[in-house]
């Protein structure tokens, strides 16, 4: 197995956080592997902001548009694909780096998860169909009933955080809460983080302007074409769960571009209270006196 350095690039949605990933990869001479579930999938461009190839300056990135919108995927499928690139980019480069804002995905290649069950088409179905009817708080009630302690634990505002902890209960018989452990980092590599650290007046304004950019790229039309497939998990998501609304008659094109400004600074507030969890994130302030890549570059000194 090969030894060197991961570094783990995090941060806020519209932090900066791809760029400086990009750039600090470029410096090293290595690759990116990409941690972010909403940019998985080919089909949606637009609403979850893809980096354009401008903007990867040429550095290659791993897990960028690599699934369709019916492909199934998990933190657990993440890391075992991620896992032999890792190990070829560190054979020869000796570094790489590692970006995303989901926190499920980063701590599954760099701590490993759990040795719970692969999905259930069937009971996952069920669940679906329950939260549809009867939305996501009857869902937390039948959490809280059946593990107590995963229900105290878990993001209540996260579907599919509360879904996955019900179907394990309801697949093995026994408390989801009950199957987790401490997860620790793994030992095979160092491991630098670094989280980009944005005064929060400045991270909501750059929020806002992204959507504003993203409805004039043609996020609406990007949106509409997807609307058969609204059923999807992978379209259960900010930008597009707004705008369905919108189709449906239910809100105006206008309040649906304000929601998805609200749930987007709402999402960067969640990722803030991940990153503030784990202590060893190693904070570079983007309103700071220094670069950011050169901030980065003094913390893998």
């Amino acid at each position: 197995m090969a030894e060197g350095t991961l570094v783990v690039v995090g941060g806020p949605t519209a932090s900066g956080k791809t760029a400086l990933a990009a750039a600090l990869a470029r410096h090293l001479g290595t690759e990116v592997l990409s941690a972010d579930a909403r940019q998985f999938y080919r089909d949606m461009r637009i609403g979850t902001a893809r980096p354009t190839d401008g903007e990867l300056l040429g550095v290659p990135h791993h897990f960028l548009g690599h699934l369709a919108l019916t492909d199934r995927w998990s933190a657990g499928h993440f890391a075992r694909a991620a896992e032999p690139v890792l190990q070829r980019i560190l054979t020869t480069a000796r570094h790489a780096v590692l970006v995303g804002g989901s926190g499920l995905y980063i701590d599954a290649l760099i701590k490993g998860l759990d040795a719970l069950p692969e999905a259930d088409a069937g009971v996952r179905a069920e669940l679906h169909d329950r939260l549809g009817r009867e939305g996501l708080p009857a869902l937390v009630a039948r959490l809280q009933n059946l593990d107590p302690v995963a229900a105290a634990r878990i993001d209540r505002n996260n579907p599919q955080r509360v879904l996955r902890a019900l179907e394990v209960c309801l697949v093995t018989g026994r408390p989801f809460s009950q199957q987790q452990h401490a997860p620790r980092d793994r030992t095979d590599l160092r491991i630098v983080r670094l989280a980009i650290g944005t005064p929060r007046p400045q991270l909501y304004a750059r929020i806002d302007r992204r959507v504003d950019t993203m409805m004039a790229a043609g996020l609406c039309a990007e949106a509409r074409a997807l609307l058969p497939f609204r059923h999807l998990n992978a379209l259960n998501t900010v930008g597009y769960k707004e705008l369905f609304l919108h189709f449906d008659g239910q809100i105006s094109l206008a309040r649906a571009v304000e929601l998805i400004k609200q749930h987007t600074r709402n999402y960067a507030k969640r990722q803030l209270t991940w990153l503030r969890r784990d202590p060893s994130w190693r904070m570079l302030q983007a309103s700071g006196n220094a670069p950011l890549l050169e901030q980065a570059l003094l913390h893998l000194a």
